[in-house]
């Protein structure tokens, strides 16, 4: 072959087959590049949804625990009124009993003072199956269950440490129902 020959590639007629060839392969490439920026584009929106999704779940699941907590501390303390409200009727009960131990009477005025008792302490035991119980009284003043209705000298006592209980308080398991009234030392 002599140089002015030409290749069968390079002859005219073949040019125009390549190049048509060339732009589709081109085409082709720019519709692949054209998927694969939509299928991109794709992935990265149901990325969003999926995290969407997943925190709209732990928001439901924990707005859930959260009614499930609230609806079993108003089941545990559903009586709490109705206890708060029989605790005058104790300190009542107590006041009767101190008054009657100091009658001396006959034997009518013993088995009242008996059957005063037996309801006193039934009273109590039933409060307590439900959860209310006396809150100690002994040792230093606690702010959380007890308030200081008046300070005094005292020679037996530290400092902040309960003298004298004025009114007995109570608590249902873990609240305070009403604080006792206390004097502390000054």
């Amino acid at each position: 072959m002599d140089k002015k020959t030409k290749r069968p590639e390079e002859t005219e007629e073949t040019l125009p087959e390549q190049k048509s060839e060339n732009r589709e392969a081109e085409q082709k490439n720019e519709e692949k590049s054209g998927c694969e920026e939509q299928l991109e584009a794709c992935r990265k929106e149901v990325e969003e949804y999926k995290d969407r999704y997943l925190r709209a779940h732990a928001d439901f699941e924990n707005m859930k625990k959260r009614l499930e907590k609230d609806k079993a501390t108003a089941v545990a303390f559903a009586n709490e009124a109705f206890a708060t409200d029989l605790l005058s009727v104790i300190d009542t009960f107590e006041n009767a009993l101190a008054a009657i131990d100091q009658i001396e009477g006959d034997e009518a005025v013993e088995k009242i003072k008996e059957g005063m008792a037996l309801t006193y302490e039934q009273l109590l035991k039933v409060l307590k199956k439900h959860g209310v119980e006396e809150i100690a009284n002994e040792g230093v003043f606690d702010p959380h269950v007890h308030q200081v209705v008046q300070q005094v000298e005292s020679e037996a006592h530290e400092q902040n440490e309960i003298v004298q209980v004025l009114q007995k308080g109570y608590k249902m398991k873990d609240r305070v129902l009403r604080p006792s009234m206390v004097s502390t030392k000054k």
